[in-house]
């Protein structure tokens, strides 16, 4: 193969195959040299199968075990490690996420992005379906921090986000709930003056399986890089750095 351009690191629990539409529907819409990293927490998971079975209609899938220990957030650090593109793309095996708009979230990381988020709440976004509080204070953050934090995208909090290798390389993960990883990430970019750059998407809840999210445990994970995001803006109008990790 040659070598990725783009690497997809696909956090998996159970699947089975539901995660086969959107393993050929990503293979399909990018067009970038790619691998995609399913990443799987233990080998009697029924996603493996699925993906042993595809490996030879699609080789750029290939499974991972994630060995950091049970749970997303080491799926996704696990995947992130593995990967070998320039770019490292999260995306949901639900089919939540909009492959189309991959090679657009390329293209402005060519350009010069670090953090290319796919947005909800930009204008052209949608979100459909999802529990409404959920949906509430995922918009309301999200705005609140784009507005008067300076966030500079609209949707910090969406994991659909490609990241530039050179930003991840400088980077140390702090989060140690789950998906407030991508809010993380943005937050540091934010504020270590890294160019933050966003498309919009239709984000549609899954129809098929349950959902991982669990809020009433990440919120104060949330809550903590909500703040950060907030100290950063007061450290840029005062003048001073504000040091967040690296």
């Amino acid at each position: 193969m040659t070598a990725p351009v783009l690497s997809v690191v696909m956090p998996v629990f159970k699947e089975g195959d539901a995660v086969e539409p959107v393993l050929r529907a990503l293979t399909a819409a990018i067009s970038e040299p790619h691998e995609i990293l399913v990443v799987y927490d233990f080998d009697e998971d029924p996603t493996v199968p699925v993906i042993e079975r595809l490996a030879s209609e699609l080789p750029a899938v290939r499974g991972l075990r994630n060995d950091l220990g049970r749970g997303v957030l080491n799926a996704m650090k696990a995947g992130l490690a593995a990967s070998s593109g320039a770019y490292v793309l999260i995306s949901m095996a639900d089919g939540s996420d909009e492959p189309h708009v991959v090679d657009s979230m390329v293209e402005l990381a060519r350009d010069g992005a670090d953090v290319v988020s796919a947005s909800r709440y930009m204008r052209g976004g949608h979100q459909v379906g999802g529990p409404p509080l959920k949906r509430l204070m995922s918009r309301t953050a999200g705005l609140t921090l784009h507005w008067f934090a300076g966030v500079p995208t609209h949707d910090p909090t969406n994991n659909f986000k490609l990241y530039s290798r050179r930003f991840l390389d400088t980077v140390t993960i702090e989060s140690t709930a789950g998906f407030e990883l991508a809010l993380e990430l943005t937050v540091k970019a934010t504020i270590g003056g890294r160019r933050v750059a966003e498309v919009p998407t239709t984000w549609r809840d899954r129809t098929a399986g349950q959902s991982n999210f669990k809020l009433r445990k990440w919120l104060p994970h949330y809550l903590h890089w909500y703040w950060a995001a907030f100290r950063g803006r007061l450290g840029r109008i005062s003048g001073r750095r504000l040091r967040v990790g690296r």
